[in-house]
């Protein structure tokens, strides 16, 4: 008897030592495995029978870890704790040195596992390519690349997109360009930021052959959660235009901005847009709008389908610009 009772001693121990983190839910069911992430109303618990699982948060009764993890209990700034012990109902004790720290679960806004050099940095984007080839008449081959990634970190997101488009009709180039953008938000409230973007555009047929802007203004984060995120941002911008036949443009000029996301069918579909319109100050029949909007379908975890419609428009003194792209393609996330 006293042998089976250090063996299922022995056991457990193993087991815990395998298995380090333990999730209880306030239905009385108690799960194992390993914390990923808690993002979103969302806590993310890696398991061995049933893969990445996703509870949710508001039904967690309390949760233990022995491994090292950031806990923010808002969006800015967290606290590095070396485990977790499970406390009363509704809470958790943060551990961390001789001063353990008892905190309700609903004040942790995100729980993930710090990086080496910035420990709350959280990358995402999406790698979207998608080929058109028609043979008939008129043979045509299409090719479009789209490239978007998020970083953020305490106060400040960076975001970054580039893009490339080549048409062939009938072995001769009909559509050539190709763009890059950079845009740095800063934080001072969860919503409110202020943005510094940097965009290029360079164009092989078109009229507009390069355009350059350089703006700066305030931005409004509506939301950003589990469902998508929508933002909205006001820019004073600075412009360079330059034209087939040599002619120049420069001048200043307002704009708004717009970044909408939405999931839907659990998070299986995705709705998004983007867009810009803008104004120059000393010009009243000029303006210009890019804007793009579409479906994408996860297929995995990191795979998806997608299609969109995008639609450019520039009318300036020297040229006009109006160009309507749709695409169907593959993709993959992070």
């Amino acid at each position: 008897m006293f042998s089976k009772t250090l063996i299922g001693l022995a056991l457990s121990l193993a087991a815990s030592t395998v298995i380090a983190d333990t999730v209880w839910l306030k239905n009385g069911d108690r799960l194992s495995g390993k914390i990923k992430f808690y993002e979103g109303k969302k806590l993310v618990l890696s398991t061995e029978y049933g893969g990445a699982i996703a509870l949710d948060w508001d039904q967690i009764a309390t949760l233990e870890s022995d491994q090292e993890l950031l806990i923010k209990e808002n969006a800015l700034s967290g606290e590095r704790a070396k485990s977790l012990q499970a406390a009363g109902p509704g809470q958790v004790t943060l551990v961390n040195g001789d001063a353990p720290k008892t905190v309700a679960l609903t004040s942790i806004k995100q729980i993930l596992k710090p990086k080496p050099l910035v420990e709350d940095l959280v990358l995402s984007g999406n790698l979207d390519a998608a080929l058109d080839y028609k043979r008939a008449e008129r043979d045509t081959d299409n090719y479009d690349i789209d490239l978007e990634a998020e970083a953020r970190h305490g106060r400040w997101r960076h975001n970054g997109e580039a893009g490339y488009n080549r048409e062939f009709q009938d072995a001769v180039v009909t559509t050539d360009n190709w763009n890059a953008e950079y845009a740095l938000d800063r934080f001072f409230t969860e919503q409110w930021f202020w943005q510094g973007r940097f965009e290029y555009k360079r164009d092989k047929i078109e009229d507009l052959r390069r355009q350059r802007t350089l703006g700066t203004g305030p931005g409004y984060q509506f939301w950003d959660n589990e469902l998508g995120g929508f933002s909205v941002t006001g820019l004073l911008n600075r412009s360079d235009y330059q034209y087939a036949n040599g002619e120049r443009d420069s001048f200043y000029a307002l704009s708004a901005k717009w970044d909408y996301n939405r999931y839907l069918v659990g998070k299986s579909v995705e709705l998004f847009s983007t867009g810009e319109v803008g104004k120059p100050l000393a010009n009243v029949a000029e303006y210009a709008f890019d804007a793009e909007v579409g479906l994408r379908y996860k297929v995995t975890d990191w795979a998806s389908l997608n299609m969109k419609a995008e639609k450019e428009l520039v009318s300036g003194s020297e040229g006009d610009m109006d160009e309507t792209h749709y695409s169907l393609g593959f993709g993959v996330g992070w």
